[in-house]
């Protein structure tokens, strides 16, 4: 194990702050827009019969009662005027005052009331994000064009979750996806990364390069065994900012016949049972934090069965109905609950699968960039991005055709 980067001090006795959300009340089309913005896509509303488009989002087109459709837009403005908060009776922004506001004249049409970068001024172009809150619901928040994500502004850092200085557990890090993902926290400048083995690791596998470097912990993991994912949290010795669920059980096999009942059952238990008590055991511990996220590794055969993989896919359903629910539940709390899908990877599991395959880093910067981003829902490579667009277009259609 190598020497922890500084850790965050704190008053063990002092009453621990509560963390308040964003008022949550939303209208049906506001949550519309907000499926929409967990997949960091910019739509806004269009008449299908006028061509307006209108924001905020409602039942029916202001200029003409005609029908709405959602549509991808230009993301460009101009700030016209902002404004500085100083009072509100709102717990959560009394919390973070003073909190900046602005009108920007949106290039699709529209002038919206927007959340306004520090470094932004009347007259100014804007890059608007359509980005989720705290709790989950879609806001609009007006960037410097051409910026990238500034990490230390403080209020859009309310959007986001910054990884530099944070302790991020990593379930599995003995696979090609877990090391790579210890390898980009580490170059993004976590400040703690628990690297989960699970036991019995060789000796070996633990000395891998990547695992050995400065502010990496070694611990053994399993997480379907709660016995072992409490003595690994032991280990921790301080706040839990993020966890990264990379483990998975990856079998081929049908349902009728190549299978085997003990694989699949692993596989369960895993994908299902590993989350649920990730989730009971780490939960309570992202609440407390300012920034707290989870984050999921999931396959895209999760989406719908997979002939060649059945019991893998049932797992990883499961697995996704879990995390769902868990979002759900998270939302009050203000922790990120992130699903990255991915198609084949380049690993040990995937070695008979003919390309195209998704790299380990490619992935794990995928995980840094939906962290960075606070995009709840992130598909990575072809097959990922083909298989989630063709079930959100006709979901009986997809489950046909996959397996034929």
């Amino acid at each position: 194990m190598t020497e922890r980067a500084p850790r965050e001090r704190r008053d063990p006795l002092a009453r621990k702050k509560a963390r308040h959300t964003p008022p949550s009340a939303r209208s049906r089309a506001m949550h519309a827009m907000s499926a929409r913005a967990a997949m960091g896509r910019f739509v806004l509303q269009v008449c299908t019969k006028c061509g307006t488009a209108t924001y905020p989002p409602r039942d029916a087109c202001p200029a003409c009662w005609g029908e709405l459709v959602w549509q991808d837009c230009k993301s460009g403005g101009q700030l016209l005027a902002n404004t500085i908060i100083h009072a509100t009776t709102d717990l959560y922004f009394r919390d973070h005052l003073p909190w900046r506001m602005g009108t920007v004249a949106l290039d699709a049409g529209p002038v919206a009331l927007v959340h306004l970068h520090r470094d932004l001024a009347p007259e100014d172009r804007v890059e608007v994000r359509l980005m989720l809150d705290r709790g989950g619901n879609a806001a609009l928040f007006a960037l410097p064009p051409d910026r990238g994500f500034d990490m230390t502004d403080p209020q859009l850092r309310e959007f986001i979750v910054p990884v530099q200085g944070k302790t991020v557990l990593v379930t599995d890090a003995h696979s090609a996806i877990g090391l790579a993902v210890v390898k980009a926290l580490h170059d993004t400048g976590a400040g703690l990364i628990v690297a989960g083995m699970l036991p019995p690791a060789r000796l070996a596998d633990a000395d891998h390069p990547v695992l050995r470097l400065l502010g990496v912990q070694v611990v053994p993991l399993d997480s379907s065994d709660q016995v072992s994912l409490s003595e690994a949290l032991s280990k921790i010795g301080g706040p839990l900012d993020i966890v990264i669920n990379t483990a998975r059980h990856v079998r081929s096999g049908g349902v009728s016949g190549g299978t085997n009942i003990v694989e699949q059952r692993r596989a369960f238990e895993v994908a299902a049972i590993g989350l649920t008590r990730l989730a009971q055991s780490c939960g309570p511990m992202l609440a407390g934090r300012p920034h707290g996220a989870f984050v999921d590794v999931i396959s895209s055969d999760a989406l719908t069965g997979s002939a060649g993989h059945a019991g893998f896919a049932a797992a990883e359903a499961a697995r996704l109905s879990l995390l769902q629910a868990f979002r759900h539940e998270m939302r009050e709390t203000g922790v990120r609950v992130l699903s990255v899908f991915t198609g084949p990877v380049e690993d040990e599991h995937h070695q008979s699968v003919p390309p195209p395959k998704v790299a380990p880093a490619r992935l794990a910067t995928a995980i840094i960039e939906a962290l960075q981003q606070g995009r709840e829902q992130t598909c990575v490579g072809d097959v990922a991005s083909d298989a989630m667009t063709r079930w959100l277009a006709d979901p009986a259609l997809y489950a046909r055709e996959k397996n034929l």
